[in-house]
């Protein structure tokens, strides 16, 4: 039954991608909002990505495991492949949010909207193209770069964080040895003493 359900994951996986109905097709002509074709775009990668690690390869990598616990490893693989999908939508959302993406699309597509029914060239605000790209564009990426910063700084205090633990972790184990040294220490100075006691009192008078 296991293996049945091993085949049925793995096909799956490779053929019809993740859970999930298909796309509904756009008739032709129809505009699609770019939020919806970024939308669609992750749920694309997803299931290219769910197919990549199908459930036949997930078994190939762990066989001994598979061999003793086939509905352990199903779970396992199920879990794995669920927070994988949830940890993807996760940061896309955060990328989403901290660049603003989705105000930025909509703006676009209203523009490209309104320009529909123009027939005179688009206007630059400087003429130039490349810079007029440069100056929508430098923003965000100065916005990516900081949000970087202050990743790498709140990944640098954590990895302080965690050496000072060793560090007094480390401590509280050499002290812990000190401390046991010196009761072993005490211990055999006081059967010393006890053995010397003992010859004393056991000699003839």
């Amino acid at each position: 039954m296991a293996e049945a359900r091993s085949s049925d994951a793995g096909g799956g996986c490779e053929g019809e991608g993740p859970e999930g109905p298909p796309r509904e097709s756009v008739p032709p002509g129809t505009t699609v909002p770019r939020v919806k074709l970024l939308d669609t775009l992750v749920d694309t990668f997803l299931q290219k990505l769910v197919a990549a690690g199908s459930y036949q390869r997930f078994t190939d990598c762990y066989k001994r495991l598979y061999q003793l616990q086939p509905e352990m490893t199903q779970r396992i693989y199920d879990k794995f492949i669920t927070q994988l999908q949830t940890s993807v939508r996760e940061e896309i959302s955060e990328i989403k949010a901290e660049g603003n993406l989705e105000a930025v699309l909509n703006a676009l597509d209203k523009i490209v909207e309104d320009r529909k029914d123009q027939e005179e060239p688009a206007w630059r605000p400087s003429g130039n193209p490349e810079a007029d790209l440069r100056s929508a564009l430098v923003p965000y990426f100065r916005q990516q770069r900081d949000a970087l910063q202050r990743h790498v700084r709140k990944q640098e205090a954590e990895n302080r964080r965690l050496a000072e633990a060793v560090v007094a972790g480390r401590q509280q184990v050499q002290e812990l040895q000190r401390r046991g040294q010196a009761r072993q220490q005490a211990w055999q100075a006081l059967h010393r003493e006890q053995k010397e006691l003992v010859a004393v009192l056991g000699e003839p008078e």
